[in-house]
């Protein structure tokens, strides 16, 4: 597949030492990867336009915050993609995914909690109203989009689990399978992955548990079945193929973080004075277009979350 002219080359955006070992990788297996990727590629473009395993979505009400800025087509959203479990390379999920299986599936909320539980993907569903919620998305990378997506919000089901006084952070956990994520396969990064955020953030309004996008059941390359919205943030925070939900006392590790904590911050707002340390976060290129635009405070979420923060140093806290 051709890279278009304003996609991001992976080597300019790939963190060194993972882009290190991708480099070492192709050299190892490039032309038995080629051969088996267009078929697969094919496949999963074609699945990516049905829904997952199992039924489909229910409808979904219009949820709030919505922007009306223009939608990023479906095709770009589902090839244009960052899920290191299938690939360093943007296209590498959609090629990869197709046959990854999200049926069955559980979600496991534990910790400080006085009602831990395992939930059902399904049933989870069936339990709360599903919303559309058509968010700004911003990459580390300084690409964005806007995705209309499905879910419910985080708060409802953090409400359900009873948290106790002492949680104040929720941990999520992502999918260990190498045998379906052959990125697993070699040691890209520490798995599984693991994300966090302070409980206040994991209950504003704004923050959501995706099952699907654009109407219809998550793709696999999206992070199915289920992934975190958190559209104020940068889209590493957005943890896909979730299992497990941990509410802790402390702030948890985060994949990120771990890996490069100079670059990645535990908070990951989206903010234009604080730049990654190997490019500026000033600016933006919109999926779909050619001329930069400005990046916004908080991904232009600033009215509904800036006081979450009100009092830190953002510079240090990023």
């Amino acid at each position: 597949m051709s890279r278009r002219s304003w996609k991001i080359p992976d080597s300019e955006v790939t963190p060194e030492a993972v882009y290190v070992r991708r480099r070492e990788f192709l050299s190892l297996g490039a032309a038995g990867a080629l051969g088996m990727a267009g078929a697969a590629l094919a496949f999963s473009c074609k699945a990516s336009a049905k829904d997952n395993a199992g039924s489909g979505l229910p409808i979904a009400k219009r949820g709030a915050f919505a922007t009306e800025e223009k939608q990023t087509p479906l095709d770009d959203v589902t090839t244009y993609n960052n899920y290191y479990e299938f690939g360093t390379g943007k296209s590498d999920p959609s090629a990869n995914a197709g046959a990854f299986r999200t049926r069955p599936w559980t979600l496991a909320i534990e910790g400080e909690v006085k009602k831990p539980q395992v939930i059902d993907i399904d049933e989870l569903i069936k339990a709360f109203p599903l919303e559309e919620r058509i968010y700004r998305m911003r990459c580390v990378e300084a690409w964005s989009m806007v995705i209309p997506w499905v879910g419910l919000p985080l708060a409802d089901l953090v409400k359900r689990c009873e948290p106790t006084s002492n949680a104040k952070y929720v941990a999520f956990t992502s999918k260990v399978d190498p045998t379906q994520m052959p990125g697993q396969r070699r040691a890209v990064l520490d798995w599984p992955y693991v994300e966090g955020l302070r409980i206040d953030e994991a209950t504003h309004p704004l923050a959501i548990l995706a099952v699907g996008l654009y109407g219809r059941a998550l793709p696999n390359q999206n992070g199915a079945p289920l992934r975190l919205v958190v559209p104020w943030k940068y889209g590493f925070k957005g943890i896909k193929a979730i299992v497990k939900m941990t509410l802790v006392d402390r702030q948890p590790p985060t994949t990120w973080n771990k890996m490069a904590p100079d670059e990645y911050g535990f908070y990951a707002n989206v903010n234009p004075e604080v730049d990654h340390p190997r490019w500026s976060q000033a600016k933006e290129r919109r999926i779909g277009e050619f001329a930069k635009r400005k990046t916004l405070l908080f991904n232009g979420y600033a009215d509904q979350v800036a006081s979450l923060y009100a009092g830190m140093d953002l510079r240090k806290s990023f």
